[in-house]
């Protein structure tokens, strides 16, 4: 046994254990607490065997560093743990998505809690959690696990309600709800989800059509409400007060459309279903307002030596541009690497799309 004791740690045996302890001793961030798991997972498989190749005397040192290398995968996964929900607090004070879409932070959660109540890691949680537990001579309840879970999303929960009152721009900030409210009732089916409720996945649909409506009523509600039956002047047989009205309240609206349109061109509903959906209702509350505004106008606006001057569009160039909005800007940064990371959980860890959630 002194020879083998030997040739293993001339092996490296030692040098592999050290390395373990650098990662446990590594800065706290969410990615962290899932390679602690695999590397606890690693050393459960591995436990049997090495208890019996290196349980002499003759190995003390490996059995040693074995230890404090479990103690350290164990005491650093739940300090991650039990940080999480503060670490979420902490991004509080960081700024909105300037174009109303769901935060890297929101989606990066969602994610990361569906990886740890996945079949593949809530196993090795729950023996982290319950070996620290017994070390402190306390007994592991079942409820640790989804209690923490729920602080997580109560505190991201309330960023988002944060981070609406930061933006300036009504609209934009009901858009940015709505984006969210989406992302969260889509969660359905998932083991977040499960956990959630239905209730909760109903609240949040509710709410995702809530703000759709205030920001389309908000936004293009009141530019078209210029061509509406309320704010017409009604005909007279001299036409010369009513074109001149008519013609006014097309160069307004025009003015206000095109300020309203560059503005949203910037802006991104992420859901497919969604973003059709507004753009369908867009299209079906408001198109047919101008055109029956064109129709029962149409001659006095008309009238002019310039008939593109006040006409600027037509019903269907309308209806192209509403339809158009709030397509996602795929960039080599942004929503292409946002998808990948989605799409291949297996690969988590890579340095470009990194939330470190430090405390202050």
């Amino acid at each position: 046994m002194d020879c083998f004791a030997k040739i293993a740690i001339q092996s490296g045996i030692l040098s592999f254990l050290h390395f373990g302890k650098k990662i446990t001793a590594c800065k706290n961030d969410p990615i962290k607490i899932l390679k602690l798991l695999d590397i606890f997972a690693m050393l459960e498989n591995l436990r049997v065997d090495f208890n019996r190749l290196f349980g002499g005397p003759a190995c003390i040192e490996i059995q040693t560093l074995t230890r404090d290398l479990i103690k350290g995968v164990v005491n650093g996964a739940c300090e991650v743990f039990w940080e999480l929900p503060i670490q979420v607090e902490l991004q509080r004070r960081s700024s909105p998505s300037l174009n109303g879409s769901v935060p890297r932070l929101v989606s990066f959660i969602t994610d990361y809690c569906n990886r740890l109540l996945g079949d593949d890691y809530k196993p090795l949680l729950t023996r982290v959690l319950t070996i620290q537990q017994s070390w402190k001579e306390d007994k592991y309840q079942e409820e640790l696990i989804t209690s923490q879970i729920y602080c997580i999303i109560k505190q991201t929960g309330l960023n988002l309600d944060a981070w609406s009152k930061a933006h300036h721009d009504l609209t934009l900030s009901y858009l940015f709800m709505m984006n969210n409210h989406c992302h969260l009732c889509s969660l359905k089916g998932t083991k977040l989800g499960d956990l959630m409720g239905e209730s909760w996945l109903k609240a949040h649909e509710q709410y995702r059509d809530y703000y759709m409506t205030l920001f389309l009523r908000e936004s293009w509600g009141k530019i078209f409400n210029l061509l509406s039956q309320e704010g017409r002047v009604l005909s007279s047989p001299t036409g010369g007060f009513v074109g001149d009205s008519v013609k006014k309240r097309l160069k307004s609206f025009n003015e206000e459309f095109d300020h309203m349109y560059q503005k949203q061109s910037n802006w991104v509903v992420p859901n497919e279903d969604l973003r059709l959906k507004m753009c369908q209702l867009a299209v079906q509350a408001f198109v047919p307002v101008h055109r029956s505004y064109l129709q029962n106008y149409g001659f006095q606006a008309e009238t002019d030596d310039s008939p593109g001057r006040h006409v600027k569009y037509t019903t269907q160039g309308l209806e192209t541009m509403l339809s158009s909005l709030f397509q996602p800007k795929l960039s080599k940064s942004g929503t292409t690497k946002q998808n990948r990371f989605i799409g291949k959980t297996k690969d988590i860890v890579t340095d470009n799309f990194r939330l470190t959630l430090l405390a202050a």
